[in-house]
């Protein structure tokens, strides 16, 4: 029988030696992610799947920095894993140097690696963390103080935090906060005028905004729907 009569499913009929399974193997090619080699190994999409950092700026165990960092000298391994790392999204001089110590990259290799990272402008904390401001703010509502708990914990210097958050002023502030009060106020017709404001007003707090605006900020949007607020407390929500 001719080779192009062969039924899908014979596994030893070929005109080859040794051909037994061709297509049974390019079946399988797309199941597991990669066609096996012949140690057994898996293909290329499935080690493509783990590569990246994580949004924290962590260094994720099969990430592609890891991967193919340079054997042997320590300098060129930190150089490699903050290169990779700062591909695309940027990083705070922190974030770096605990990438490095996760990795166990020596200190000093570390330190001479981020310094000359930060000489040539590579790292930024203070471009950094006015982007991080003007990027949250508008994009998320935040206020000055929860942006200022975010760059904290991101290892940005109090100096350079300060210098970032006072982008903003109380008018921008109270601005936003109405903005975002205008867009949840639907949401919260038909409940009981005390509970409207808790939520409004307990919605402002967690984005960072100061108890005597948000309450301030939530009775003015109720008393332009016609809700008397006359005697609503000031006791916090």
């Amino acid at each position: 029988m001719a080779v192009g009569g062969e039924r899908p499913d014979d596994d030893g009929v070929g005109a080859e030696s040794g051909s037994r399974g061709r297509d049974s193997r390019r079946r399988g090619a797309g199941r597991d992610g990669g066609v096996r080699g012949a140690d057994g190994s898996r293909g290329r999409r499935q080690r493509r799947r783990g590569e990246g950092a994580d949004q924290d700026g962590g260094f994720s165990s099969s990430s592609r920095a890891e991967q193919e960092e340079p054997p042997g000298d320590p300098v060129e391994r930190a150089r490699a894993i903050c290169l990779r790392l700062l591909t695309g999204t940027p990083r705070t001089r922190k974030q770096l140097a605990d990438a490095l110590r996760k990795r166990e990259i020596p200190d000093d290799a570390a330190e001479e690696v981020l310094s000359r990272f930060e000489e040539v402008g590579l790292i930024n904390d203070s471009a950094f963390a006015e982007a991080w401001v003007e990027s949250r703010h508008h994009g998320r509502g935040l206020a000055r103080r929860a942006l200022a708990q975010e760059l904290r914990t991101k290892g940005v210097d109090s100096t350079l935090i300060d210098e970032a958050v006072s982008q903003l002023d109380s008018e921008q502030e109270e601005q936003t906060a109405r903005e975002l009060v205008a867009r949840k106020l639907r949401a919260t017709r038909g409940l009981d005028r005390d509970k409207r404001l808790r939520r409004l007003a307990g919605m402002l707090a967690r984005k960072g905004y100061p108890e005597g605006m948000a309450l301030r900020v939530v009775r003015q949007a109720l008393e332009e729907e016609g809700e008397d607020t006359e005697f609503l407390g000031d006791e916090g929500f």
